[in-house]
């Protein structure tokens, strides 16, 4: 196998197909790429079982073959390399030499035939939509995704798909988003599953912010996402999500309409003075005014407050403030409207008069 390409040509693939490549790995091939040459067309493939990254390069000099090598130090050296560098790559048996002007690398190669690969088909359900819709989506959601929680089924994002449109939905338990996407889809029926963390993750990496259309496909075990030269296949979590629409108010009773940015920056400020392992704020609602308070140990304390159009009794609620702040960082308007009702009530945020994107955060005991 022997190939030559420019090194900027080969970075941002390379790139993209290491970053699944986990840096601890069972098996010892798992830290490679498999680099296939066909027909002057390169193709790129990395995976950890559960996730798998293809991508293709076309218009490549070489002669056909394929090989293994270890991901991140092959990523590393065409990263080094100079940006107007020619990259010549040749695999001779268990050796894989890479120069480029008077730089020479030799690299331990495995056998491709031993490469693994998500044995992914039988496709149920296939829609197309444009990749800044899908990347919306997921931004919208992917931060309220559970980390290593023991209820395996929260750390990833329900996608739901349904034959008006597409609803992505993350909880960790202490808050939600939720995310849609109107549109008509010829579908046999509606779906959920549950795209791991990592896959979400991933896919934030490559899906860009233009339009073009990208092909989402899924059966029982995976997703696929196809764009241009790169596929993106991985497991989906085995597990059934929770019932998210029982935990959203259908009613609260108050409802404010305040300044996104004001109330983003009254909070950074506050949570100065939080206690460093709760982050807990209590929001105090009085006619006319909402005051945003937090104490720590150490006995200091932080008051802020903002003008509201608010006349009813005088209400109490306590929040973990960096949850807060990542739902307004989210939203996009000038205006966020906050539903509140009191102590023992979750709270919503969403858009004046906009219900496609939602987020919900549980009270806390401060």
């Amino acid at each position: 196998m022997k190939l030559k390409i420019e090194r900027d040509r080969l970075l941002k693939p390379l790139g993209s197909v290491s970053g699944v490549v986990e840096k601890r790995q069972t098996l010892p091939i798992l830290g490679n790429v498999c680099i296939k040459q066909e027909q002057n067309v390169l193709t790129l493939i990395g995976t950890d079982l559960e996730t798998e990254v293809l991508t293709r390069v076309e218009d490549v000099e070489g002669e056909d073959g394929e090989c293994t090598v270890t991901a991140r130090k092959f990523y590393d050296i065409c990263r080094m390399l100079p940006e107007t560098a020619k990259i010549s790559l040749v695999n001779e048996g268990d050796r894989t030499i890479i120069t480029s002007g008077r730089s020479r690398f030799s690299l331990q190669s495995l056998p491709a035939a031993d490469f693994p690969r998500l044995e992914a088909q039988n496709w149920e359900e296939s829609l197309q939509l444009k990749q800044n819709e899908l990347r919306d989506l997921l931004e919208k959601t992917a931060f309220s995704m559970a980390q290593q929680d023991v209820r395996y089924y929260l750390n990833g994002c329900l996608l739901e798909i349904g034959k008006s449109g597409i609803r992505v939905v993350a909880t960790d338990g202490h808050r939600l988003a939720k995310s849609e996407l109107a549109m008509p889809l010829e579908i046999s029926g509606p779906r959920q599953v549950i795209v791991p963390r990592k896959a979400v993750t991933e896919l934030l990496r490559f899906l860009g912010e233009g339009d073009e259309v990208v092909k989402l496909e899924v059966n029982p075990n995976h997703i696929r996402i196809s764009a241009g030269p790169w596929i993106f296949v991985a497991k989906l979590i085995d597990g059934r999500f929770p019932d998210y629409e029982k935990v959203i108010p259908s009613s609260l009773e108050t409802h404010l309409e305040v300044d996104r940015l004001q109330l983003s920056e009254i909070l950074a400020r506050t949570a100065i003075l939080t206690n460093e392992k709760f982050r807990g704020v209590r929001l105090v609602l009085k006619p006319g005014t909402m005051m945003v308070m937090a104490n720590n140990p150490e006995q200091e304390e932080a008051v802020d407050e903002m003008a509201v159009e608010f006349d009813g009794q005088e209400v109490e609620i306590g929040f973990n403030v960096g949850y807060l702040m990542e739902a307004l960082r989210a939203l996009e308007s000038e205006k966020v409207d906050l539903g509140l009702q009191d102590a023992n009530s979750s709270c919503t945020l969403n858009e004046p008069g906009n219900h496609s994107t939602l987020y919900l955060v549980m009270p806390m005991r401060i």
